[in-house]
């Protein structure tokens, strides 16, 4: 009983928030220009200003696992490229094989991650080594393939662009501008310092929040159910499965395990619906992987968790 309590302390209160985002929406308290708004905000201030602060204020080298960091980035492509083959073999629609890639690999992994990791053990932890690893790749292949994948014919891809996009990437940028004030041991006068701290306590309950209501659910469900279905099962499941007895055996436990499991189990990222839907792919399909691997990860996620802890690994 004492290791469900402990993994539903740690999934409830964030799956919680994102209820209370949907439900706020529904009754229009919060409108699609707030969720507009506040999702720009997020992504390229609050957190940003929270990864910054978690990695300045580690001691990364006694926290930087370079074994780990690999190991995230090995299980990222590995896993794409088992989908890519899956998807190609597979789904036939041609204009559905875009969305179902990316909705199948890319996670929350911000999100989710930091929240998670904070409910459990106060912060980020190395979820942030996680983020380096596995966001850059995330960004990069889902524009390769989104791109690939888009009913507009003749589109190139415009590789120096992409490349300057996942540099400029915000979370990216706060996270190495935080090493060196972590490797250097810089410390902010009071004044700052406390506001960096309130700018942080903003962004997971504001992002939670945008996540609920960011949710498109109209035809998702309806006339593309299989292929979200099965999309959502590789997401949530097949690759948590694969990969994560693999890191037990390679030795990774609590924190490690924690942001391994949220890289590969975690539901399919908002940001990646935006994508998909300006890029002229299947967005109805992508809407629907971002809806049913939300709802379910608050399941499979807990479940996950609660034998990790039964087995002392976390």
């Amino acid at each position: 009983m004492d290791n469900l309590i402990y993994s539903l302390n740690a999934t409830v209160p964030v799956f919680a928030i994102i209820f209370l985002g949907w439900a706020f929406k529904k009754k229009n308290i919060i409108n699609d220009e707030f969720v507009s708004v506040n999702n720009k905000l997020a992504f390229n201030v609050l957190f940003p200003v929270l990864l910054f602060k978690d990695i300045s204020g580690m001691r990364l080298e006694e926290s930087f696992d370079l074994r780990f960091f690999l190991t995230c980035f090995i299980m990222t492509v590995a896993s794409i490229a088992l989908i890519t083959l899956y998807t190609l073999l597979f789904v036939k629609e041609k204009s559905m094989r875009g969305s179902f890639i990316q909705g199948s690999f890319r996670s929350s992994a911000a999100i989710l991650g930091v929240s998670m990791a904070e409910n459990l053990y106060g912060s980020a932890g190395l979820v942030p080594v996680m983020i380096i690893a596995a966001v850059p790749f995330y960004n990069f292949y889902s524009v390769i393939i989104l791109t690939l994948g888009s009913r507009q014919e003749e589109k190139k891809i415009d590789m120096k662009k992409l490349i300057i996009s996942i540099i400029k990437n915000p979370m990216i940028v706060s996270i190495f501008l935080g090493i060196p004030f972590s490797i250097f041991s810089i410390n902010f006068p009071t004044v700052i310092d406390k506001t960096i701290n309130s700018l942080a306590s903003i962004a997971t309950p504001l992002a939670l929040l945008i996540v609920g209501a960011g949710f498109d659910s109209s035809d998702g469900f309806k006339e593309k159910m299989k292929p979200c279905a099965i999309a959502s099962f590789i997401k949530l499941v097949v690759q948590p499965g694969i990969f994560l007895p693999i890191a037990v055996l390679m030795g990774f436990r609590e924190q490690e395990l924690i942001a391994i499991l949220i890289m590969l189990g975690s539901p399919s990222t908002v940001s990646g619906f935006i994508m998909a839907k300006s890029m002229k792919n299947d967005s109805e399909l992508a809407s629907g992987i971002v809806v049913v691997t939300t709802i379910l990860s608050a399941f499979t996620i807990t479940g996950m968790i609660y034998i990790l802890k039964s087995f002392s690994l976390i």
